[in-house]
Order: structure tokens, then sequence, then C-alpha cells
């Protein structure tokens, strides 16, 4: 019977060997694909911050949804981008069950959510089922669903994000330290980042736009929700600014609940 081996002919790979190979590369691959099957549970979450005046620069149009375009009650502070669960090494899980969001379910978090985790474009975004939906759906699906068996199901995502969100706020910490909204001064990063640190006790990351505009800003916990080191390169120049927003108005009508929202991360 004829039998594999290694040594007689180098080009021909031992079955079991092969196969080890092939886990390996497995496991590899998971480790570094920030999306898609073989997920294993999170490591750590980030609480992406968004800075309102940044995001709203760029508004191509106005809609009722849009928080760009709320006047006078158009946010002026940092906003909630999501609760992401994360990886240590790299990457992130995401869209990790089969629940699709239902706005029923957080009805009574309404007005917080629309105060504090505004959409800052008009126009839906992909879900995880091949569908259109709400900016609020796209970041429970994707995200929300992968933070068990710490965070379970739709409601607790959004009203532990707006807990977590409250009690450590990031606009105070700054303008405690002296960093204000402006369209002229600008701030050493460092400092930024110092007074941060000495808020939450932890290294947050900062992401700037163009000419050191900040657009977010990331506190990140472990699963206890405790402040740690982002650990994440700051993607910003030496100095930074908050620059102000002048909103392009009110629409008219009601802000509906679920309407247009943006296609983000």
């Amino acid at each position: 019977m004829a039998s594999f081996s290694i040594k007689s002919n180098p080009m021909v790979v031992a079955p079991a060997v092969f196969l080890l190979v092939l886990q390996l590369v497995a496991v590899v691959l998971a480790a570094e694909t920030p999306s898609g099957g073989g997920q294993r549970e999170f490591d750590y979450f980030v609480l992406a911050l968004q800075w309102p005046a940044t995001s709203c620069k760029n508004t191509g149009k106005c809609c009722p949804a849009n928080g760009c375009c709320r006047g006078a009650d158009s946010p002026t502070e940092f906003t909630i981008h999501g609760l992401w669960p994360q990886y240590n090494e790299r990457g992130w899980p995401s869209c990790c069950t089969d629940a699709v969001f239902n706005q029923n379910e957080i009805s009574l978090l309404e007005e917080d959510i629309q105060k504090y985790w505004p959409t800052y474009r008009c126009g839906t975004t992909g879900n995880c089922h091949g569908t259109k939906g709400s900016f609020w759906a796209h970041e429970y699906e994707k995200h929300g669903t992968c933070a068990a068996p710490v965070i379970v199901g739709e409601y607790d995502y959004f009203l532990t994000t707006l807990t977590i969100f409250s009690k450590y706020n990031v606009t105070k910490a700054l303008s405690d330290a002296g960093f204000v909204a402006s369209n002229t001064e600008k701030y050493a990063l460092g400092d930024v980042v110092d007074a941060v640190k000495n808020a939450t006790d932890s290294t947050p990351k900062i992401s700037c736009a163009k000419k050191g505009a900040v657009k977010e800003l990331w506190i990140c916990f472990d699963k206890n929700f405790e402040p740690r080191d982002c650990d994440l390169a700051n993607s910003c120049p030496d100095f930074i600014k908050l620059p102000t927003y002048e909103s392009q108005g009110v629409m008219e009508g009601a802000i509906p609940w679920i309407a247009d929202a943006e296609a983000l991360v």
C-alpha cells in the first residue's frame, strides 16, 4: 500500500501535518479578520464619541433626522457614536446574532438617544441582514449583538451605553481643564489626552480630520466597565482644535424617531 513520506518527497505533505497547518492558518485569519464567521468573545469595550462640529462640517443636506439641522438644539458637546466590543490583538466581532433592531424596545430611551446619540447624516445605512436601516439599527445589529455575555439585548445595550456616557462626561472634563470649543484656539494633543486621562484614569484615543479638527474620541473599558488604556495610536497632529458649528437651521416638522441615518462604522 502506498504511503505518504515527507522525507521521500519534499513536495508531499503528510495529511495530518497538512491539516494542522490549515487549522493554524484558520486561527490566524480569525484573529486578524474584523468581522465574519468563527468569531470569539470580545476582550474589551470602546465607547466611541463624536465631536458634532467636525461631523456636521460637510453636511450635504438637511433632513428632520439630522442632528446638525436642529438650530439652537443642535449638539455642541461630544455625542455617542457607539459602544463597540473589541479584540486585544486587532479587529472586532460584528453581526454576532440574527437579532433585528426593534425601535419599540427602546422607546422609553428615545429622548435621551435623540439628545446624546444623534445621527449626523441623512440616508440609511446597511445592516447585518442585507437590508437598509437607521443609524441606531446599524450600531445595535453590528456591535450590540456582540456585547454578550456582558450586555444581552437591545434595551440593555442602549441603556448601558447612555449610562457610561453620562458617568464619564468628557466634554465637562475638557472644559474644566480649559479646553473649550473654538475655531481659533489650538491645544496641544498631549495636554488634551492628559486632561481626559486625569478624569477617567485611562488613556483615550483621539482621531482628527483635516487641520487637526477633533473628529472622534474613544474611551476604553474592561468587561466590568472599569476604564483601561486604549493602547491605540492617535491620528492627530501635535496641536488640535475643537471647532464650533453653526446649525443650518431647524427642519419643519417633528424629528422622526426612526428615519434617515448615516453609514458609519
